[in-house]
This record gives structure tokens, sequence and C-alpha cells, in this order.
């Protein structure tokens, strides 16, 4: 119930004078509750949500099968930190987690608390295996926060913007054109040699750099240089795996299977959990006690997580990703040949990105992109902003989204098209 303690202006006002600054939102929507596609606000008001907690919600808001799975963990224990005294839903989770991702080798698992950790995380890995310090990573990157991974990530503004100076042995090449890889030998012999590198990093999918994914046969090569160099590759599926491009994670698109994969967003839908999963050897060349945190694989969250993967086996939930991908692929090209703003449908199945441009030269409408997602947010539809260039609308739908919903937010969203159009 709305008081005039709660609805969305004071609570804004409230939160001015006691949050940083720095820690800013994209909207003044203050979220009541939550279910399925449907996000509802203090004020009383319903949005479709097409961001998904920046793809979190893959399995919708509130999942009874994960909430039933939180109450049930929660009224055992909390916590006992897994460093000290383990548990069995963590065992189970990483016994799936090991089965569902690609490769037919032995893996193990290592459970942290954010996709910045376990990219973090991932990259200790490889130093370790490899003995060696240098990390490739690509324009255009985003791969977390912390020191480390703000590094590997591309993007000044706002992530890098007066927080150096940066870690050392990091290096940065292009991403995704055909001749991407045989760059990377050249890249070799004039920024860094190979005998150096212990880890190529790659988001099959770019996410916060603008939802480009490359072309075919790009990561095949890639995973090949690697090989020949004794190079681990990691493939951060942090936005882009649990089901979002139609495959568990979307490195399988390639027939592609890294040394170590990072997890996270949607694996608790909404919980915070993430995990590095790679090749045995690789993952038990640590030292006891070099890996962990006091919260990493947190039993309320772990119980979250392996509701999830019982989720997508239960209920077909790869089908239904591959069915919304589809229908977005279809409506987001017929946005293309009608409005000329709209000037690449970018992406893989249902995560699917509009980029915007103007004019005769084709310049990134970033303030259009701002418009349109005020625009729809006025008309109950939460769609993101993201790319270099702050160009490219990003949709990260719930894959449980009802037709009815769908179709409404499709209309919201060629409706604020339209209206930037003019």
């Amino acid at each position: 119930m709305t008081t005039p303690q709660n609805n969305n202006e004071t609570l804004q006002e409230r939160r001015s004078t006691v949050l940083s600054a720095g820690l800013a939102s994209a909207t003044a929507v203050h979220v009541a509750s939550a279910r399925g596609a449907i996000v509802r606000d203090v004020d009383g008001r319903e949005f479709i949500d097409f961001g998904g907690g920046i793809g979190v919600m893959n399995i919708g808001h509130c999942h009874p099968k994960v909430v039933a799975a939180i109450r049930d963990q929660a009224e055992k224990f909390h916590h006992t930190c897994f460093m000290v005294n383990p548990y069995e839903v963590g065992i189970k989770l990483a016994e799936k987690l090991c089965r569902v991702t690609p490769g037919d080798f032995p893996k193990k698992a290592l459970f942290l608390n954010s996709g910045a950790e376990a990219v973090e995380n991932a990259v200790k890995i490889a130093r370790y295996y490899t003995k060696r310090p240098a990390v490739i990573v690509f324009e255009n990157a985003y791969h977390g926060r912390t020191l480390l991974t703000m590094t590997m990530t591309s993007k000044v503004k706002p992530y890098k913007f007066g927080f150096g100076p940066f870690a050392p042995e990091v290096y940065r090449m292009p991403f995704g054109d055909v001749v991407g890889p045989e760059k990377l030998k050249d890249f070799f012999l004039k920024h860094v040699n190979p005998e150096a590198v212990a880890c190529v990093v790659a988001e099959p999918v770019q996410g916060e750099g603008g939802f480009i994914a490359p072309p075919e046969g790009y990561f095949q090569q890639l995973a090949g240089i690697c090989r020949e160099n004794g190079i681990l590759f990691v493939a951060d599926e942090i936005q882009s795996g649990m089901g979002r491009t139609g495959k568990m994670f979307a490195i399988e698109h390639w027939d592609v299977a890294p040394d170590l994969m990072t997890v996270a967003k949607s694996l608790g839908a909404g919980m915070p959990i993430s995990a590095v999963v790679g090749r045995q050897e690789i993952m038990d060349a640590v030292h006891p006690f070099g890996l962990g945190g006091t919260y990493s694989g947190n039993p309320v969250a772990s119980a979250a997580a392996l509701a999830v993967l019982e989720v997508f086996e239960e209920e077909d939930m790869l089908g239904k990703a591959v069915a919304l991908g589809e229908k977005l692929g279809r409506r987001f090209e017929a946005f293309r040949r009608q409005y000329p703003i709209v000037g690449e449908v970018r992406g893989l199945g249902a995560m699917r990105g509009l980029a915007l441009f103007k004019g005769k030269d084709r310049q990134p409408a970033a303030d259009e992109a701002k418009k349109l997602a005020a625009f729809c947010l006025e008309r109950g539809l939460i769609i993101l902003v993201c790319g270099t260039y702050s160009n490219v609308v990003r949709v990260l739908v719930p894959f449980v989204i009802e037709d009815e919903q769908l179709e409404k937010g499709l209309s919201i969203l060629e409706a604020g098209l339209a209206e930037v159009s003019k």
C-alpha cells in the first residue's frame, strides 16, 4: 500500500539523502513486487519487464520453485561458510553445473558471489595454471567493476573514468571481424609475447558493449590459436549464458568447449551467486584455500541456483527461449525495414539489440536511444540502453512472458521508434 513515505517521489528524495550519487538508477521506479515478466511499483503501476534486472530473470521474477527452494533452505540454515562447514546443496549444484556446461572432459566448479568475482577468479586460476601473467581481452568488452575486471572492461564512462591507475598485463584487441583471430597472431608480434599470455577472455556475445556476435568460425579459430600457444580460452557467459541465446551457453553455437567458463546473473534468478567451471586439471591446480570467500556458494543462493537448473529441465526453458528469440528476431527485422533509425539488429536468440543511428553519415543515436527508453517507461515498458556509444536498445525478456504481454511491450517499443524517428 502506498503511503506518503513510500511512493516513488518520496522514496527518490529519501535515497538521494542516504545513498551515494555514484549508485545511480536508470529509472525512478521503486519496485513493490514482481512476478513473471511484470514489475509493480510502489504507486501501483505495472511495467512489462524487457530488461530482466540486466539479464538476471531469464526464468521470470519469483518463479514458485525458486521461491520454495529459498524458503526451504532459509529455514534450515543461512550460512556456515563453505570453507568451514560444507553442505550438500553446494555439492549438488556443482555436480549439475559440471554436467550442463560444454565439454566432454572432467570438470570442476568454484562458487563466488558476483560476475566480476567469477571473471577475476578465472584469471587467477589461469595465471596459476600457466605460470603466465598476461590477459588478452577485446574492444567493447564488459567484465565487471573490480580493479582487474574494470581494467578488462573496454568502455571508459561510466565504468573506468577517474578510477585509475589500472591493473597491469591486460592487453586489448578488436573483436568479431572475420580475420580477428589472424590479427591475434599479429598482436603477438606487436603487443605481447604469446608465451607470456595466461588466457584470452571473451564474451561469446558481447553484452554491455552492444550485443555484438562474431561471424561463424571466429571462436573456432580463436580457440585453436589459444591451443597452439598454450593459452587458456575463457568464455564469459555471465550475460549470454543460462539459455539467453537459445543454447544453455552461447559458446555452444560454435561447438567450442572453453577451458574455463564464468556463469552468474540468471544462474541464481536474482540471488547473488556466480561460478567458474572448467577443466578438472586446471581447476585443481590451485593450492587448498587459494580460492574462495566468506559468502562464496552461500547455501540459500545455491538452493536457488539448483532450483533454476531444475526449472530449465522440467519446463523446457530452452524451448521457450528459442521461440521467444524467433519472435523477437522477426519483429526486430520488421522494425529495421520500417524505421531508418534502426541501423542493425544484433545478438542471438532472445539476446537481441537494436542499434540506433541517425543522419546520412549514420552517427550513433545515443540521445534518441535515451528518449526511447523514457518514452517506453512512461507507457509501462522497461527497456535498457547499452553499447560503447550508448545507442543500442537491448532486450532481455524473461522466457516466461505471456504472448499478450510480449505483444503489448513490442507495440510500445514500436510506437517509441516511430516517435524518435520523426
